[in-house]
């Protein structure tokens, strides 16, 4: 099972091309800081924009950079049922610890459809599957009914990346397949409650910038200690408001850029965020410490 903080990678560029030193800079800070494992090419990586050979490029650039230290979830999703499998398979043969799948994005795929979706890609590959349910970015929610059927049914799929924003579903997804379902918030801000939930980790935005902190947070809960986990809420929240100002990951890029480990840029058609962005985020990393210099020791 995975558990605890998992970083939703950016992936950084230079010139128009992926930046491979920056990218092996920030997979071996995220290590050093205590994050638990890493999420490359999600969303918050740019996956629209990546080529495949890219895509296929930033994991196994990752999988090396980590060296076995912590696990690595590939991002393999696709609205492609085939280009998910032909994906997948390249991040099981990489070495990933397991893949995430969003459900299927812009085509509107039934409950049957994303059932036999994900059965497909469980038949083709003996990986293990979380399933990434994002209802505000791929249109479709998965049931709680399908998921239960995915579960139970398809032996690879073992968790859900939760992004639904409603906590309802933790509690009703433990309902309907057990403690042993693998439950991970998608959500930094709401990640407090999905784990008094029942939840057993995050996959996190935030901790591109803060990860010690969010490493921490996780670590908390997992122990129980919700009074320090939401001290460790009450510092990071103002954190978690600002890199969603502008569309991820704008904002976090910046902030990353601001800790002098990668620039800043983006392929259209995400663009440079705004100065006021700039200011709002130089502030929040302000108030909580975290420089260049921190992130370079």
């Amino acid at each position: 099972m995975f558990t605890g903080s998992y970083t939703a990678l950016i992936t950084p560029f230079k010139n128009g091309a992926l930046d491979e030193a920056a990218f092996r800079r920030l997979v071996e800070w995220q290590i050093a800081e205590g994050t638990h494992g890493l999420v490359p090419v999600g969303t918050t990586g740019e996956s629209p924009t990546l080529s495949h050979d890219e895509h296929k490029l930033v994991v196994e650039l990752c999988i090396d950079a980590a060296k076995g230290r912590v696990p690595v979830i590939a991002g393999a999703g696709s609205n492609s049922t085939d280009e998910a499998i032909d994906l997948s398979l390249h991040a099981k043969n990489a070495g990933a610890a397991g893949v995430l799948i969003v459900t299927p994005y812009y085509n509107k795929p039934t409950q049957e459809g994303m059932f036999q979706h994900y059965k497909a890609i469980n038949d083709a590959v003996d990986v293990p599957i979380i399933i990434y349910n994002i209802p505000g970015r791929s249109v479709v929610d998965m049931s709680v009914a399908t998921m239960a059927r995915c579960f139970h049914e398809l032996k690879n799929v073992t968790g859900v990346k939760d992004a639904t924003c409603n906590l309802q579903r933790v509690s009703q997804q433990r309902a309907a397949m057990g403690a042993d379902f693998n439950q991970l918030s998608g959500e930094d801000g709401t990640a407090l409650a999905f784990m008094a939930h029942g939840g057993h980790g995050c996959i996190s935005v935030a901790s591109n910038v803060a990860p010690r902190l969010c490493a921490e947070f996780q670590n908390a809960c997992l122990a129980s200690d919700y009074k320090l986990a939401l001290a460790l809420q009450d510092r990071l929240i103002a954190l978690h408001d600002v890199l969603f100002v502008e569309s991820n990951p704008g904002p976090v890029k910046y902030a990353v850029s601001r800790l002098g480990i990668c620039g800043p840029e983006m392929r259209l058609p995400l663009v440079p965020v705004s100065e006021e962005t700039k200011q709002a985020v130089d502030a929040v990393l302000g108030q909580l410490g975290l420089t260049a210099a921190k992130a370079a020791e």
